[in-house]
């Protein structure tokens, strides 16, 4: 990786999230699932809708209780906490939302979209202060510090986020979870959104959770990938070492889909179609959780659920006939 990634600012461990349903079903949302985000880093997490990115996202946010497992969070075991010692790190942890339209009080002024953050955490100063530091994270995200007494209808989606990230940075957060934070955007916007958040981190030292299932936008914002499928991280590798040498067939589809802009090689590659459809996470398949659908499955698949495990260097996978 080109930039120095510090040692671990998160710790996931074996965090699970299931939601009952009632009349004895169990929606299980993430399973088993084991990352380390280091400080300075951004980790992707990619996969297809229902695949319970986002939930991994608000569990770790703590958005979620989970149903089991453990986050550590700058050394501190997150579920542990209570009261003012959360009310703590929840300012060290922020997220952005994935509509920005949605997120925003319409009823409220952007001085005091942004302000309600600092006032919660105390932060604020006096009214003047308070308008002072509201204009300098408008500038800072590349917006107009004079719009602040503007309404969120009074602006672009494109813009909107960016007030979104404004008001994330608001309380010098240590790690931001961007979820789906482009995926309501024009394509033209998307990458001067991407531009902006990594520009903050070079700056500000940000650590980033980037979930999306735009995988050429991850390949451009992460220093390493997590493809996840049915509530399980399938594979874990560096960005330019996952989509050079993918070792799941799930992520060797995925990335078989991204269009090459080249009409010649687009032509001549062939596409992997995964057949059926994604298995419910109310009933997932026994052994692994792609079987189903996997063009390698065996009877050994259907028996035993694959750990994560180290098929190269820091690359991992999740399937009993993993290739790289």
């Amino acid at each position: 990786m080109s930039k120095k990634i510090g040692e671990p600012l998160i710790e996931i461990r074996d965090l699970n999230k299931h939601f009952n349903l009632g009349g004895g079903q169990i929606l299980k949302a993430v399973n088993d699932v084991n990352l380390t985000i280091g400080r300075g880093e951004t980790l992707g997490v990619v996969g297809e809708s229902g695949c319970g990115k986002s939930t991994l996202g608000r569990t770790v946010m703590r958005l979620y209780e989970p149903t089991g497992g453990e986050v550590i969070f700058d050394g501190k075991p997150l579920y542990d906490l209570k009261g003012s010692a959360m009310k703590a790190v929840r300012r060290d942890m922020q997220m952005i939302f994935q509509d920005p339209y949605a997120s925003l009080n319409p009823r409220m002024t952007i001085t005091d979209v942004i302000g309600e953050a600092l006032d919660i955490h105390n932060l604020a100063g006096s009214r003047a202060e308070r308008r002072k530091k509201v204009e300098t994270l408008l500038d800072t995200v590349g917006l107009n510090p004079d719009h602040a007494t503007r309404y969120p209808h009074e602006f672009s989606g494109g813009q909107r986020q960016r007030i979104g990230i404004a008001r994330a940075l608001a309380v010098e957060p240590k790690f931001i979870i961007a979820d789906e934070p482009i995926s309501a955007l024009d394509v033209s916007i998307q990458a001067q959104v991407v531009n902006l958040m990594q520009d903050l981190q070079r700056r500000m030292g940000l650590t980033y959770m980037f979930i999306a299932h735009d995988l050429s936008m991850v390949k451009h914002i992460s220093d390493r990938v997590a493809v996840m499928y049915l509530g399980r991280v399938v594979e874990l590798a560096e960005s330019s070492e996952l989509y050079a040498n993918p070792a799941h067939p799930y992520t060797q589809a995925l990335l078989s889909a991204i269009p090459i802009p080249d009409p010649d090689v687009e032509a001549e590659r062939e596409r992997i179609t995964l057949k059926g459809e994604l298995p419910s996470p109310i009933n997932p398949p026994s052994g692994c959780p792609f079987r189903t659908r996997c063009p390698l499955a065996t009877e050994k698949c259907a028996k035993d659920t694959p750990a994560l495990a180290e098929v190269k260097k820091g690359h991992f996978a999740a399937c009993h006939y993993a290739s790289v």
